[in-house]
């Protein structure tokens, strides 16, 4: 069971991981003309999750595009960063749990 739990944490932490990537390439092109923001599908991402998937990239919709083609949004980009390394953290903390409660049972096995 721990381990199931784990993988799936892993997972979660590798997709947050990618969409933290995607939210760092996204502002450091946000004075670049034409470019179209990129995020994770997360109404995929359980899929992804369960079955091992690779995130499904996607351009971000219901963008303003400014006059030059690009429809990077600056406040978004940092509420996401903010809310990701959130979710990361919770992740991190729920994984170290399970390690901790596995290396006490493997202790109170001896």
């Amino acid at each position: 069971m721990l381990e199931g739990i784990g993988n799936n944490l892993q997972r979660y932490m590798d997709l947050l991981s990618t969409r933290q990537k995607l939210v760092a390439s996204n502002i450091a092109n946000a004075d670049t003309p034409g470019f179209k923001t990129k995020d994770v599908d997360f109404q995929f991402e359980y899929l992804s999750l369960t079955q091992g998937a690779e995130p499904n990239i996607v351009d971000a919709q219901g963008l303003k595009t400014k006059n030059d083609g690009n429809n990077v949004n600056m406040d978004r980009e940092t509420r996401l960063l903010s809310e990701n390394a959130i979710r990361f953290n919770v992740a991190s903390a729920l994984l170290k749990s399970q390690i901790r409660q596995l290396r006490t049972a493997i202790q109170d096995g001896k």
